[in-house]
């Protein structure tokens, strides 16, 4: 499989032991993460060939964050350094019927100030075949939105497949603007990954019969959705995450493909969450895994699926899950009994 590459932000996640609340902690948990940094890496752990574009600082944070890219054997070779700081977040873990929480604090931080001098993407992508960002790189504002551009310019006239996580932060932009952004980079996309909130939000495509809160999901109108995203955009595949939340701890998890005019639709797994962020990651690089290894569309979708449920039983961001872990789901091993 050729190299994929990955742009977009690498932050500091702090979080509480376990379940705390932030008012009881008195101590936090240190890792690095960023939406396209999780694809990349989980596609490294398959055995993918990654690199992954940043700008950091240059500091000793900068420098753990680094390394823990390349323990995972993602590439770093193009990342720029400069600016200030590297962004954060904190994060309180849900459980049953409380929510997770999430407080970002990644203004001014080094990606943001990103300017297009930093990356030379004809460089970057030499040899690779596909480029993946999510929606929150244009959404950190700045020089971002015209960057992306730029790099899916590129990507596009070397032939490299593009896809893109609509990932929509409405602490980052307003609709509107997500809308006028996403809407000049959708031209260059192949592969647009969405789930029924970020539909709506980004592109107002609305699944209808559909109550995310009540978890009542209608395929038919999911279908609906990615004929309308597939046809509006003309972009060749569509890729849906259904997530049934029963509470903060139990979900019922499945996706949907959207080809040619058909649709396919993933086994649904029941999980009991151990993390769930980085859930929507997973699945884009179960998803991006299956495409370039030349699975059927039934089998994209499979992969794809299996994949994010394996990674919400792991902690932290990133999923640990070989080719192999992910099949045997795929098969049906999902008993979860001890591998002796």
């Amino acid at each position: 499989m050729k190299k994929v590459i990955g742009f977009g932000d690498y932050i500091m996640r702090l979080n509480p032991e376990g379940y705390l609340k932030f008012i009881q902690a008195n101590k936090f948990e240190v890792f690095y993460t960023g939406a396209e940094a999780n694809v990349c890496t989980s596609l490294a752990y398959m055995g993918v060939p990654t690199q992954f574009v940043t700008k950091l600082p240059e500091n000793m944070i900068a420098e753990c964050a680094v390394s823990t890219l390349k323990k995972f054997s993602v590439g770093v070779d193009h990342i720029a350094y400069g600016g200030e700081r590297i962004g954060l977040f904190y994060l309180e873990k849900g459980a049953s019927q409380r929510p997770s929480k999430i407080v970002y604090d990644r203004k001014y931080s080094a990606f943001c100030a990103a300017e297009a001098s930093d990356y030379d993407w004809k460089t970057i992508m030499k040899d690779a075949g596909h480029f993946h960002f999510t929606g929150i790189t244009p959404a950190l504002g700045g020089n971002l939105p015209e960057i992306c551009l730029e790099a899916c310019r590129t990507a596009k006239e070397l032939g490299l497949t593009v896809s893109c996580d609509l990932n929509y932060r409405k602490n980052l932009w307003t609709r509107a603007q997500a809308k006028a952004t996403m809407e000049k980079l959708l031209e260059y996309v192949d592969v647009l990954i969405a789930n029924e909130e970020d539909a709506a939000d980004v592109l107002d495509i609305h699944a209808s019969d559909t109550d995310i809160i009540s978890g009542k999901l209608s395929r038919e109108g999911y279908i609906e959705v990615a004929d309308k995203i597939s046809k509006k955009y003309s972009i060749g595949t569509v890729a849906i995450t259904l997530r049934k939340s029963i509470s903060a701890s139990d979900n019922d998890w499945s996706a949907l493909l959207y080809r040619d005019g058909k649709a396919y639709f993933s086994n649904e797994y029941r999980i009991h969450i151990v993390d769930r962020v980085g859930g929507g990651d997973s699945f884009g690089a179960g998803l991006i895994y299956a495409i370039h290894s030349g699975f059927d569309e039934q089998n994209i979708i499979e992969y794809a699926a299996a994949a994010s449920c394996l990674k919400q039983t792991i902690e932290l961001d990133i999923n640990l899950s070989k080719p192999s872990d992910i099949l045997a789901l795929m098969g049906g091993d999902g008993s979860g009994r001890v591998q002796r």
